[in-house]
């Protein structure tokens, strides 16, 4: 567990200023189970309880398995003054914060105003990262929670905030025969769900209303969270009253234990587990370094996993996310969700300059032969086509690849248009109040003139870190006043929705208008506008998007 120093830096670097107890009396909050110490933020006026545990540590026999209630009750207060262990991941987002991983890493943040009681009844809003369901964590500086929360004060919708870390890699996603049969599918996502469960039983004691939660997350948080709107077929037992989802959805190619089955074979026998009584359990009690030199590449197995999503597993998934879309089994929630104009130049693959080469990237994704003739005809070579529209053939573009922009808006309408359109169409059939965005701005970091407004770029818009806390490249830094100016909007509009589930507000210089059946508006941010930003219909790249949707998606 990372040290009380160790934390104060990581708080001061985060923004997150900690006062020792000595200064200030450490606010408490009395659950059933326990009374936590927290601390208090001068900087902020706010409190914050963090590392608080919401399930049993997924360790030895719960290695693998679905998460466990805690059942432990303590008699002296325990301090909540640290961030938890992020949870076993391999990917820069760990990697960049010192990699502190452990499997003991099911916790959660919370910051609230400070002088929050009891009975206030405050909105949530929880956050879940993403990070391709491989790397991340809940103490990644560029999620603190203190801005938006400070937003929130300020705008007189005070809301409380959580955070909270989940399994990845394959200790969240494996799957096979053995891991249905022990109903274990789809665990990383059962993590979160038992969090937001803990959050229904517990969050009152912080201020906080059971009642008016608001789930919230980005790329494979969103994608997670899009799973949890078709978990059990809708049915989400008042756990959330709306969500936010940027960039992300419940729509993907699911896979199921037959699927995941070579691989975990793979993997009881490179670890001579294939011949005991219970393979399942002796992977659990294999020290997690073994199972870690395998999942991070150091002793690769030489069968290919599936990609890291979903399982349909009969329980928490029982069909594909399209389907269950387009038959109504979702949760009935106020929805704000949305994508950046260029979202397949993050996901493109590069390199890709002949029709050969294309095709064979299409065959890779298994796609069958009618499906990669269809797309080819749908996606085609044309340089006035494809995304971003800035990108030009320079020297510096080459390696790239001379089809890169129609590889892009291929990848962009696979992994992120498509979902969100059959997402806000599913939800606005239904009658339910759903806002739906685009983002078109470009931020420093990557070259925009080839990256055009791509994946992950509004989140420290929506966040409100005009400091670029926690970023290699500040988004703002060197930009016009615009860049700022959107960030207080985008924030203030994500606190509306979360406090109140509308997004618009009396000063706001955008009306964002419902998404609505006969009437598809997308609200585009940008800030070559005055007003930053404008309404546009969502009718681009329709013929496409719908191919997908009606042929791959199914």
């Amino acid at each position: 567990m990372p040290s009380y120093a160790q934390t104060l830096l990581l708080a001061v670097l985060t923004g997150l200023t900690l006062v020792e107890s000595s200064k200030c009396a450490p606010p408490t909050v009395n659950l059933d189970n326990g009374t936590y110490l927290g601390v208090p933020s001068q900087e902020y006026a706010q409190e914050f309880f963090l590392g608080i545990p919401y399930a049993q540590p997924p360790v030895g026999s719960l290695r693998f398995a679905a998460p466990q209630p805690l059942t432990e009750s303590f008699d002296e207060p325990r301090t909540a003054t640290e961030y938890g262990w992020m949870c076993i991941g391999y990917g820069s987002d760990t990697a960049n914060l010192g990699s502190p991983v452990n499997e003991d890493c099911l916790t959660l943040n919370v910051v609230r105003p400070a002088g929050v009681k009891p009975g206030d009844d405050l909105p949530v809003g929880v956050w879940v990262h993403g990070g391709s369901y491989v790397n991340g964590g809940s103490r990644d500086p560029r999620y603190n929670l203190s801005y938006i929360v400070e937003q929130s004060v300020e705008e007189k919708k005070p809301i409380v905030a959580v955070s909270i870390n989940y399994r990845l890699s394959y200790w969240g996603f494996l799957f096979s025969q053995e891991l249905e049969d022990a109903g274990a599918g789809n665990i990383a996502f059962r993590d979160q769900r038992i969090a937001l469960q803990w959050l229904h039983d517990n969050i009152a004691a912080f201020g906080g209303s059971p009642d008016k939660l608001t789930i919230w997350g980005e790329s494979a948080g969103a994608r997670s969270l899009g799973m949890q709107l078709v978990a059990y077929d809708g049915q989400h037992d008042g756990l959330f009253r709306s969500a936010v989802l940027e960039s992300g959805s419940p729509v993907a190619k699911f896979n199921n234990s037959a699927g995941w089955q070579s691989y975990f074979d793979a993997l009881v026998e490179k670890t001579d587990c294939a011949d005991a009584t219970s393979r399942l359990d002796c992977l659990r009690e294999l020290p997690w370094e073994t199972l870690s030199a395998i999942f991070n590449g150091t002793n690769a197995l030489s069968v290919t996993a599936p990609t890291l999503s979903a399982v349909v597993d009969g329980d928490f998934i029982t069909a594909q996310g399209s389907v269950l879309l387009k038959e109504g089994k979702f949760a009935k929630v106020a929805l704000l969700t949305g994508n950046n104009f260029d979202e397949g130049t993050g996901y493109a693959k590069q390199g890709i300059s002949t029709d050969a080469q294309f095709e064979a990237y299409l065959t890779s994704l298994n796609l069958n032969s009618d499906q990669v003739a269809s797309i080819s005809e749908l996606y085609p070579n044309d340089p006035l086509l494809g995304i971003p529209a800035s990108f030009l053939e320079t020297p510096a573009a080459v390696p790239y690849g001379l089809q890169f922009k129609r590889v892009s808006a291929f990848a962009g309408d696979y992994q992120q248009h498509a979902g969100r359109r059959l997402l806000v169409e599913s939800y606005a059939s239904a009658g339910l109040s759903v806002y739906s965005y685009l983002w078109n701005v470009l931020v420093n970091g990557l070259p925009s003139a080839i990256y055009g407004a791509t994946h992950f770029q509004e989140v420290a818009f929506v966040f409100n870190n005009i400091e670029g806390v926690g970023y290699a490249a500040s988004p703002f830094t060197n930009k016009p006043q615009s860049y700022v100016d959107l960030a207080d909007l985008m924030s203030k509009m994500w606190v509306h929705f979360m406090h109140d589930s509308d997004p618009n507000f009396d000063d706001a210089t955008l009306t964002w208008p419902k998404y609505e059946a006969g009437k598809p508006d997308n609200l585009v941010f940008d800030t070559d506008y005055d007003n930053l930003g404008y309404i546009a219909e969502d009718d681009y790249r329709s013929e496409e998007i719908s191919y997908l949707l009606d042929h791959v998606f199914v």
